[in-house]
């Protein structure tokens, strides 16, 4: 438990004192047959009418699968609204500070930046890991959140459990987990730490191991207080009717989910392996996720001998720490055939 933390105390005034905007769809409940409520157009089509703006059903699917009760969910136009939600509801402009653990995901920056927030760095250990001294020694009194990313991109790899927890025990603000990764490392999750942290946000998506980008589905788990305080200021039909039935329909399929993250974490060892048997690689780093970061000799020339190839990686190597490092997303066995030809031809010729 963090005794510093009191949630009444980061919400910003003007949402605390917000009257939310309540749709058609909000204030009736039960079973009508002739809506006449929300000026949609009558004529049926499959998406004429706006769609459930609490995503009720999609809500109890995901309890099923996740073991959290809908009232301790929030969903979105992918994880990056939740985000930007966060930033809205808890973090005064040009006033307030996050703290993130860079080298990390880029959006939490993005966001800080559109909502005029202050952004305090602390970079990671030599092992990719957060560094608690540090980010207490930059946390103050307006340091309203915390963002940690683990499995983190662009590194790969899993934080230790033990320090996400000394975390969420001393940092006085709110502590999210990005775990957009965390089907490739099974059983990593911190969802079990909701209950015992009430400053504990943890952030996924269905665009990664469930195969969804395209329907950007983004979900947000947190204490019920907080929920309560982005639904409060979400627009009201924020998962369009598409998103909801499409993912309803993909989640059914959890035999196919299991059969395509085995096999990805199959190939991303024998990527791994086939990667450590080249010259022009300098380091191959641990990876919990469907990527694996790469130091090479000269990550511009590789990136763009494999773009002449007609295969897009992932330079990175323009990020502190990350100088002359690639980053190689797993895909089908052909995709990976296919690079790995071309990676073998690279190293032969330079």
């Amino acid at each position: 438990m963090n005794t510093r933390f009191t949630l009444d105390n980061l919400i910003r005034p003007n949402v605390k004192q917000l009257v939310p905007y309540s749709s058609a769809r909000d204030e009736f409940s039960g079973n009508g047959s002739v809506f006449l409520d929300a000026n949609e157009n009558p004529y049926e089509n499959g998406v004429n009418r706006y769609p459930d703006p609490l995503q009720n059903q999609l809500k109890k699917r995901l309890t099923q699968l996740k073991g959290v009760p809908p009232t301790r969910m929030i969903l979105g136009n992918g994880s990056d609204e939740v985000i930007d939600l966060l930033f809205r509801a808890f973090c005064e402009p040009n006033k307030d500070n996050v703290v993130i653990c860079t080298p990390t995901y880029g959006m939490y920056e993005v966001a800080a930046n559109v909502n005029a927030i202050e952004i305090k760095e602390a970079p990671l250990d030599k092992d990719f890991q957060p560094n608690i001294d540090l980010v207490m020694d930059l946390s103050d009194e307006n340091s309203k959140m915390l963002f940690l990313c683990s499995p983190n991109n662009p590194t790969a790899n899993l934080y230790n459990e033990d320090r996400i927890v000394q975390l969420l025990k001393a940092f006085p603000g709110i502590v999210i987990v990005d775990e957009a990764y965390v089907d490739f490392a099974p059983g990593k999750s911190v969802l079990d730490k909701l209950d015992e942290y009430p400053n504990l946000v943890i952030l996924q998506t269905l665009s990664k191991a469930w195969g969804m980008a395209g329907i950007r589905l983004g979900i947000g788990f947190a204490s019920e207080e907080i929920v309560g305080v982005l639904n409060r200021i979400k627009p009201p039909y924020n998962v369009n009717s598409l998103t909801q039935t499409k993912a309803l329909e993909l989640l059914d399929d959890e035999a196919k989910y299991a059969n395509q993250v085995n096999e990805i974490l199959q190939d991303r060892e024998l990527l791994s392996k086939f990667l450590s048997g080249l010259s022009c690689v300098e380091k191959i780093y641990p990876s919990d996720a469907n990527f694996i970061l790469i130091k090479v000799d000269d990550a511009k020339k590789l990136y763009n001998y494999l773009l002449e190839k007609g295969i897009i990686i992932r330079d990175r190597s323009k990020i502190v720490g990350l100088e002359n490092c690639v980053r190689i997303s797993i895909g089908t066995q052909e995709e990976n055939k296919l690079l790995c030809e071309s990676l073998s031809e690279y190293n032969s010729k330079f």
